[in-house]
């Protein structure tokens, strides 16, 4: 009886601990995800009152879009975490040096580390150390602590990667002389909705899913991560190991094809058909494609969608997938089954971006799929790639 009420007793103390940590969490998501807020606000307002001062509006428009990259990371790492712990994750591997992996994440955490006037040393192995891997997945990995270095390192700090071969595996040392971690706190690190309570936690950002992250990745890998520190203000070091490629690849001359270079189509006018319930969204890509040099028209429901195509006859159609009364999914049908309406492109443009809703799309009739918020210059080269039947 003693037993089985302690044992209750701690199951109830671990869930009441996770909740907190949940409750902390998305106290801190609210908070990362206000932060961004409040200079694009300030951006928009200088923007109206800057009058002919070019270089207040270039400043604005710099700061929108810093803020804005910042937001879709944070949203990202959610889905991504998200996507691991459900294993919807599907890695894209490919035989690929290991060198060529941390130049990608050092250039994606190159901005961070040099606005804190970091100093960061490479020791890299001098032969290539071959691996089967998702060469964008691990460049997150070791991006992810790279950044968590440089965040909770003091100004003017010091941050060494290196990476050697040993015993039949890649290793990967991430060290810097930060804040340090607590000894209690080693084993908690990679765990969703933990932080360790730093002075340097709140002011320097982040959610306190980027280790998750790194985990779920690097064993998605069939490698393994560790956190080491000697204590609060020593500094940290991880360590991620992965296994080798069994086989390494053969030294190949790369032939370059016989003067034949595949280029996107030239930009020509193209008629577009924009279906978006959210009008400030729907008429700003709307303006955004006019001054591409596009032809555009736009519709805010999916009841007028079908018949807005047949009389406009569009190249291309942007469709939103959350519509009120008649979603994107049906939309597409619709399109698809009219006999007036064949060859157009028919592009989803939704906040959705699992898996499921890549199947789903494709299922309707979509020829892409792109998650909110759309980058205006992939849109651009992908329109670039469409034939013009106008």
């Amino acid at each position: 009886m003693v037993v089985t009420d302690l044992t209750d007793q701690k199951k109830r103390e671990d869930l009441q601990e996770a909740d907190r940590r949940k409750d902390e969490f998305l106290a801190t998501l609210a908070h990362e995800l206000r932060n961004p807020l409040a200079p694009i606000r300030n951006a928009l307002q200088i923007i109206r009152l800057a009058g002919d001062n070019a270089q207040a509006v270039e400043l604005a428009k710099d700061v929108m879009d810093r803020q804005l990259r910042h937001m879709v990371r944070l949203v990202d790492d959610l889905l991504d975490v998200s996507r691991i712990t459900r294993g919807k994750v599907e890695l894209r591997k490919e035989r690929v040096d290991l060198t060529k992996i941390i130049h990608s994440a050092v250039e994606t955490s190159r901005p961070l580390i040099e606005a804190s006037g970091h100093e960061l040393t490479l020791q890299l192995a001098p032969e290539p150390i071959w691996l089967e891997a998702d060469l964008t997945r691990l460049a997150q990995v070791l991006s992810n602590l790279l950044n968590n270095s440089a965040r909770y390192t003091k100004p003017n700090g010091r941050i060494l990667l290196t990476s050697e071969r040993r015993e039949g595996e890649a290793l990967v040392r991430v060290c810097d002389n930060g804040l340090g971690i607590p000894e209690d706190m080693l084993p908690l690190v990679f765990e969703m909705f933990t932080q360790v309570d730093r002075p340097q936690e709140r002011s320097q950002g982040g959610l306190g899913i980027g280790l998750s992250l790194v985990r779920g990745l690097v064993e998605m890998h069939g490698g393994k991560v560790e956190a080491y520190s000697d204590g609060p203000g020593r500094g940290s070091e991880f360590v991620v190991r992965l296994p080798l490629l069994t086989e390494e690849p053969e030294r190949q001359e790369v032939q370059a094809p016989d003067g034949q270079t595949q280029k996107a189509t030239a930009p020509h006018a193209r008629r577009i058909l924009i279906v978006e319930d959210n009008r400030d969204g729907a008429d700003s890509l709307a303006l955004l494609l006019e001054l591409m040099g596009n032809n555009v028209r736009t519709v805010y429901d999916g009841a007028s969608a079908l018949e807005a195509a047949t009389e406009y006859r569009p190249d291309v159609v942007l469709l939103d997938i959350g519509l009120p009364g008649r979603d994107g999914y049906e939309v597409a049908r619709e399109i698809r089954a009219s006999p007036h309406l064949n060859g157009v492109v028919l592009i989803a443009q939704t906040g959705w971006g699992q898996e499921e809703d890549y199947r789903r799309t494709t299922e309707a009739g979509f020829n892409h799929h792109l998650v909110k918020p759309v980058d205006p210059q992939k849109l651009k080269e992908l329109l670039a790639t469409m034939p013009n039947h106008h």
